[in-house]
């Protein structure tokens, strides 16, 4: 990730419009901001959330309420609780996906 010269930003995610991305099952509510090349987002997955499909992107992430599983497309699965984090490399081996149960909010940079 390359962070270019960006000003200054506070971000009030209550202006930032949200976006419905349905899952396989469920949906994802995303509000997001571009600042230069970087999308910085909050994403409220909804219980029973399966994502649509394997994504190949790098991504730093933190859940910030509620529970994750990443399932990695080669079968690995990881949980994440509330307060954890993950890092994924661009088109790296570990195309993943997000899972949950019971419905989780994380804060992703990418």
């Amino acid at each position: 990730m390359q962070i270019a010269a960006t000003p200054f930003t506070a971000i009030d995610w209550a202006a930032i419009a949200p976006t419905e991305h349905p899952g396989d099952s469920g949906v994802a509510v995303m509000h997001t901001l571009q600042a230069g090349g970087v999308r910085i987002r909050r994403v409220t997955y909804s219980p029973g959330y399966v994502a649509d499909h394997w994504c190949d992107l790098g991504h730093v992430a933190w859940v910030v309420a509620g529970g994750a599983d990443i399932a990695l497309k080669d079968g690995r699965r990881f949980r994440l609780d509330a307060g954890m984090a993950f890092a994924v490399s661009d088109h790296g081996d570990a195309a993943h996906r997000v899972e949950t149960a019971t419905g989780a909010t994380l804060f992703i940079v990418d």
